[in-house]
């Protein structure tokens, strides 16, 4: 695996994912890290952002996993973002952790979260 990354931190987008209706039904934020690990020597040589990962793209779309077809299991949601990361050819790796700040937990927490870790077969 390169040790080249690219990383996105924090990208906040609202779902309706979780096991409860209530979660389905008024939803919550949560918060996505995505490590990607792939070589961007082509794209640093050729000063060519079509070389390599667009973050905003990369954004774009993530969000809008986040905010479509529910799941159960943030375990699941984690699985289709790295699904989505590892549709590029260039993306050898991804590192997905999947925050759920608002989880249904009645007690005092700072976050819950899933990190996977995925690479090409």
């Amino acid at each position: 695996m390169t040790a080249d990354r690219i990383t996105l931190k924090g990208l906040r987008a609202r779902g309706r994912h979780g096991v409860l209706p209530a979660e389905r039904e008024l939803g919550q934020e949560f918060v996505i890290d995505a490590t990607l690990f792939l070589d961007t020597r082509p794209a640093a040589d050729a000063d060519d952002v079509t070389r390599t990962v667009h973050y905003g793209e990369l954004a774009q779309d993530l969000t809008k996993i986040v905010e479509g077809e529910p799941v159960n299991l943030i375990e699941t949601l984690a699985e289709r973002l790295a699904e989505l990361c590892l549709a590029s050819e260039i993306v050898r790796a991804a590192e997905i952790t999947v925050h759920k700040p608002s989880a249904p937990i009645p007690l005092p927490f700072d976050d819950v979260a899933v990190t996977i870790l995925r690479s090409r077969a």
